[in-house]
């Protein structure tokens, strides 16, 4: 790997070196910062996650592949060991978490979408590890994943939005029925929530064509972001009534403009590079053209935007002028918008050329600072991926200062430039893009260029040695004729490493800006670059010390913990403990120290694994009582930015995969009707209960099965509850979304019908348990009033015919009470290996197979020879057309490479 930390050492006088007459002395000097600055890097290395993917898009029933790498910046500390990747609705719900072990920086997983637990929706995957969690999670991996349901869905349709004004928009909806025939003449009901209370209802009828127009009044914006529209279509006699579930993001037209000088300001009398952005609901660019007038109305600059709502102008403003842009949008709207106010003094730090060679910097300042800073020292520091790779002092003879910084002393990514006064204070700042170093030159050929169906494929890749270094690497070949998607749109590992992983906020196709394809991609880069967020750290506080507080260290293996007590409450220090793991044949003891603590390193046990905990090897176990610390995870993030990814029609937008995906489990669709035999057993619900007899259907219902190897209940709830969020500070439940917004009232937990508080959860035993239910709304509330409460969890045992019982033993009755001193759990594990499906068709009878596989060929272990080499084999489906490949990895330096390669199936 490349030193570019060794580069900032040397100091970089950008006048004469000699103390000029009455220059100013700097308060703080250069090597005191510099100093600091480096003192950060080096406590806190920065930390990054890429995860590939198969494919962009899945189907209810497929097997979700993934492959997950971890970039470090430091190479003289333990990196993390595990990455955390998790999916979650598009409502922010939490689905599922996965413990992915990391072996040279790669790890691997994959996810069965079983159609009991998983429906159609956009699905955020985020990827991070524990280290990354003491940060801003801005800087977590994201990525929407949409899934499809050819299975289980028995309503389609294709909705659209057309807005008529500032809060009215119309939908106008076509539904079909899972064969794909239009329910024509069927009456409908439907209703508006915001995500809990229904803002607006009605109800309508279908046309001939399937066909409905749906008014809505929206009054409030802030509706849309967790806004759903619920359409109930009537039956007929053979079918029960069918129920549609949509988003709402689209509903109202939007546009937000914001305009942004090059260096933070419009400095008076001083030419300037501004930039713009404009943007819908939901962060995606819009077409724009415009005029910027003065307070006159008169011209001085215009502009169109270059790609994805973004561009840039240049002008001389006037000090006292005020300056409007008059914007003009595709769909004819018009608007004006203020541009920031006009400084009269100040210094900025632009980007005056990319040579190829030198990036080209100067700080600008008017003659008004001028006059003020003669002779005044600045420092100018280049940060990138937690390097300080440039560190100089200047001083103000002119008003204008020339820097050029050599790109090849530069790492690849985004440098952050800025300008700090004397005292350390930080007054301008531009982000530049630097790709002057190598990535891993990776080759992909086929020895064909064109096959038939289930021809076998002999596919080579070849990477150029780099010093001897192994890499790390995986590849997905997919039927891009059943899986088509545009490459710009996905997230790879050059877009993800060197782009959107140091950036805040949404970027639209991030793999667009590493397309050779576009010409002005670079132009365009710059563009975001001066229009999007950047915030790992702040200068001010770096100076003044004020540096994060880490709660996680970089994990080495699953570690549980906890405290080992008399039941007197006091500590049991030397205590005995035993952990045992019986489906791996896994025993390990420990003692606890003077503050009875206990920890169990280095464990290695897949997911799902039931972990038994034991104290009584003490001769005093009986009166021991073994507290476990829970598992902490970082909340979801408010205002999920990556909104602008989700598919709005996903019936239409994946019709060519779900097609596929019909033929392919069409044996596995659910019958809707079976005549049952046997005697049915009643299904115990809430609804029981007088208490809760006003809460409507529960969102959530998690039967007797899934509550299983733990006989501590909350070991359990921490991963059953869906959009239930737990507060280690108060040891209290929260619906999550209103806990993500702020909110702090707790959830109210009732066992069988009666209220009881957080404490008495363990006191019931999970084995008991016939199912829990989870109330996110109490429309009427009748709950909430009574008890102040957010939401309800309501617990119900099994029923049991009361006969009358002989009188029980001491012995029994003690045996009945949950143990204290033994702990049964199963904690999240490593997500379980798999392998990947490869048929082979090497016989006339075994061609003679229906073949849907859309994922041709899955490695996310690929190794690769001394002399980087490396070949696979595998069979084509039956899909004609391109067949996609990508191929992206890592060295152990951290160079990072990605090739996409076709070749044709006829």
């Amino acid at each position: 790997m490349k030193r570019f930390s060794i580069w900032l050492f040397a100091l970089f006088f950008l006048c004469s070196s000699k103390q000029v007459l009455g220059q100013q002395l700097p308060t703080i000097p250069i090597n005191t910062v510099v100093e600091k600055v480096q003192k950060y890097f080096g406590v806190y290395p920065v930390e990054k996650v890429h995860v590939h993917f198969d494919k962009p898009y899945y189907a209810v029933g497929d097997t979700l592949w993934f492959k997950t790498y971890l970039h470090h910046n430091l190479y003289e500390y333990a990196p993390s060991k595990i990455i955390y990747v998790e999916m979650l609705s598009s409502k922010d719900s939490l689905i599922q978490t996965f413990r992915v072990p990391l072996k040279e920086n790669g790890g691997k997983g994959q996810l069965v979408l079983d159609p009991q637990f998983v429906a159609q929706d956009n699905y955020r995957f985020r990827a991070y590890t524990k280290w990354m969690a003491n940060f801003d999670p801005d800087y977590f991996y994201n990525k929407i994943v949409p899934v499809g349901d050819a299975i289980n869905k028995k309503l389609g349709a294709e909705i659209t939005f057309n807005p008529e004004g500032t809060n009215k928009t119309k939908a106008s909806i076509q539904f079909r029925d899972r064969s794909g025939n239009l329910l024509g003449r069927r009456k409908i009901t439907w209703e508006a929530i915001d995500g809990w209370d229904p803002f607006d209802k009605g109800k309508g009828e279908t046309d001939d064509m399937g066909r409905v127009n749906i008014n809505l009044t929206i009054k409030e914006r802030e509706y849309l972001k967790k806004g759903r529209l619920i359409v109930k279509v009537d039956g007929d006699k053979l079918e029960p009534a069918l129920v549609g579930n949509y988003s709402l993001q689209h509903a109202l037209w939007d546009a937000d403009v914001q305009f942004f000088p090059e260096g933070g300001d419009l400095l008076a009398g001083l030419s300037k590079k501004v930039a713009f952005k404009a943007s819908n609901a939901v962060g995606k660019g819009l077409k724009v053209s415009g005029k910027i007038v003065d307070s006159k109305k008169k011209e001085v600059a215009s502009f169109t935007d270059l790609a994805f709502g973004m561009g840039s102008f240049e002008f001389v403003p006037v000090l006292g002028e005020k300056y409007k842009a008059n914007i003009s949008f595709e769909n004819g709207v018009q608007r004006t918008v203020d541009l920031p106010e006009v400084k009269a003094e100040g210094i900025n730090v632009v980007l005056l050329k990319d040579d190829g060679t030198n990036l080209q910097v100067g700080l600008l300042a008017n003659d008004a600072f001028y006059e003020k800073a003669t002779n005044q020292p600045f420092y100018i520091l280049g940060q990138s991926n937690g390097h300080l790779v440039y560190a100089a002092q200047a001083t103000l003879k002119n008003s204008s200062v020339l820097v050029n910084i050599p790109k090849d002393k530069l790492p690849n990514g985004i440098v952050q430039l800025s300008i700090l006064q004397p005292d350390g204070k930080l007054i301008s700042e531009r982000l530049v893009f630097n790709e002057s170093q190598p990535l891993l030159d990776i080759a992909v050929k086929t020895d064909k260029t064109s096959y038939t169906q289930k021809e076998a494929v002999k596919l080579s890749v070849h990477v150029a040695p780099k010093d001897s270094l192994q890499g790390n690497y995986s590849i997905a070949v997919i039927d891009e004729s059943k899986v088509p998607y545009e490459d710009d749109q996905d997230l790879g590992i050059l877009s993800n490493y060197l782009l959107t992983s140091d950036l805040k906020g949404y970027v639209e196709q991030p793999n667009y800006y590493f397309n050779e394809k576009h010409e002005n991609r670079m132009e365009a880069l710059n563009n975001l670059l001066m229009t999007q967020g950047f915030r790992r750290f702040s200068y001010d506080d770096l100076i003044a010390e004020k540096l994060p507080q880490a709660r996680f260290l970089p994990e080495q293996g699953i570690s549980l913990t906890g405290t080992l007590r008399l039941n007197t409450g006091r500590t049991f220090p030397n205590g005995g403990l035993l952990l045992s793991v019986p489906a791996r044949n896994l025993r390990k003891d420990t003692y606890t120290d003077n503050n009875g603590r206990f920890v169990f390193e280095n464990l290695v046990f897949p997911d799902s694994s039931k972990v038994t905990i034991s104290a009584r090897g003490n001769d005093n176990f009986r009166s021991l009582v073994i507290n476990m610390d829970p598992t902490e995870f970082p909340g979801i993030d408010q205002g999920n930015p990556y909104t602008g990814n989700n598919l709005p029609n996903i019936d239409n937008a994946m019709k060519a995969y779900l097609t596929n995906s019909k033929n392919e489990y069409r044996t596995s669709i659910l019958i809707d009707e079976v005549e049952v035999t046997a005697v049915q057993r009643k299904t115990v619900t809430s609804k029981e209960f007088s208490a809760l007899s006003g809460l409507s259907m529960p969102e959530h219902r998690i039967e007797a099965n899934r509550i299983t190897g733990c006989n501590v209940l909350t070991m359990c709830l921490s991963t059953l509850l869906t959009g239930i969020t737990y507060d280690n500070q108060t040891l209290k439940y929260y619906i999550s979304r209103n806990y993500n917004q702020g909110g702090r009232v707790p959830v109210q937990f009732f066992l069988n019908g009666m209220p009881i508080d957080e404490p008495s959860l363990n006191s019931i035993q999970p084995s008991e348990i016939e199912a829990i239910e989870i109330f996110l709304r109490d429309d009427l509330g009748t709950v909430s009033r009574t008890y102040q409460n957010d939401g309800v969890v309501s617990i119900l045992t099994k029923k049991t015919e009361q006969k009358k019982q002989p009188r029980m033993s001491l012995a029994e009755i003690e045996s009945m009470l949950p143990k204290t001193n033994i702990i049964d759990m199963v904690p999240l594990g490593y997500v379980k290996e798999r392998e990947f499906y490869m048929p082979k068709y090497t016989t006339a009878e075994s061609k003679n197979t229906n073949d849907y596989r859309t994922t041709i060929y899955w490695n996310p272990d690929v190794r690769l020879d001394s002399e980087g080499n490396a070949t696979f084999n595998f069979f084509n489906a039956d899909g004609n057309g391109k067949y996609k490949v990508v191929v992206e990895g890592q060295d152990q330096a951290g160079t990072i490479g990605r090739k996409v390669y076709y070749y044709n199936v006829k």
